[in-house]
């Protein structure tokens, strides 16, 4: 594996790619039409480095108990590939140079929103909670909830309702979505010491939350629709993914394997891909219904 590769690696780039999409569902549900392409780019760019430090920072924090999981093993710091300093210099720079670009080139409100999730994310999540409470992921669930907020402000400049309620829907998925990958990860993390929901209260009592919460995810998913801010082609995606959502949690209380956990994780990551796509199509449906009203009329 090339060295740069190993960079790219640090970055969690399959991790960021979620986040990033989010944003950029954020930044075309802001306006009517297309973003504007300074915004779009370069908000991008920025969300996306700022994102890989923050995982950067990650590794570097976690670098003790990534040795110790059988998940994170084969993390370049972890086998010894790159080194601590290494690593600092490229969360570093990585860290400057994007709130630089979002700054500069986007705005002030998204650099120090963005900025605000990188600390909440590798300080405060990852230095702290995840080593001090089982509640860890629900409190540092808003610094990864905060992409499509970031994607809006990166096209507005300001702050909004919608934006806000696609904040709140990531942050109450984010349980379900990281405690299915905690049951089936269960022993690593109680060998790495860390307080996981399972490993400190059992897998039992883990099943009942991700049920809790997934119900509480199906309701807050229906906000934009209830709320006004998207219509019945998002109202109907959603309450379908919701089902699906609502069918996993139900069966993992009884799951037929052991594997079971890491279906209703996988299937988590498609439901929120595929809830936020249904948000933009329904954007676009809308706009283009409005268009054409706008014409005949």
């Amino acid at each position: 594996m090339s060295l740069a590769r190993e960079y790219l690696q640090l970055t969690k780039p399959r991790v960021v790619a979620l986040l990033v999409f989010c944003a950029v569902i954020g930044m075309f549900l802001a306006v009517p039409g297309i973003p504007p392409w300074h915004a779009l780019v370069f908000g991008t760019l920025g969300i996306w480095m700022a994102s890989g430090s923050a995982a950067a920072f990650n590794h570097l924090i976690d670098e003790r108990i990534d040795k110790l999981m059988a998940r994170t093993a084969r993390r370049p710091l972890a086998t010894g590939t790159l080194k601590a300093r290494q690593v600092l210099v490229f969360a570093i720079m990585l860290g400057i140079i994007s709130m630089l670009v979002l700054g500069l080139l986007v705005n002030v409100l998204t650099a120090v929103l963005t900025f605000g999730g990188l600390i909440g994310y590798a300080l405060v999540y990852t230095a702290y909670l995840k080593r001090a409470t089982p509640q860890n992921i629900v409190i540092g669930g808003l610094a990864g909830a905060i992409p499509p907020v970031l994607g809006w402000t990166a096209v507005t400049g300001a702050l909004h309702p919608f934006a806000l309620q696609m904040c709140l829907i990531i942050f109450v998925w984010t349980p379900p979505h990281f405690w299915a990958l905690a049951i089936f990860r269960r022993e690593d993390y109680a060998r790495a010491e860390i307080p996981m929901l399972p490993v400190t209260h059992g897998v039992a009592y883990t099943r009942w939350q991700i049920l809790l919460y997934t119900i509480l995810l199906v309701l807050v998913s229906l906000l934009p629709a209830v709320t006004g801010y998207s219509g019945l082609i998002y109202f109907g995606g959603a309450a379908v993914l919701g089902a699906g959502f609502l069918y996993y949690a139900i069966r993992l209380m009884n799951p037929p394997d052991e594997f079971f956990a890491m279906r209703v994780f996988k299937y988590s990551i498609v439901y929120l891909m595929a809830l936020f796509a249904f948000l933009l199509a329904d954007h676009w449906i809308l706009k283009s219904v409005t268009d054409m009203q706008a014409l005949i009329l």
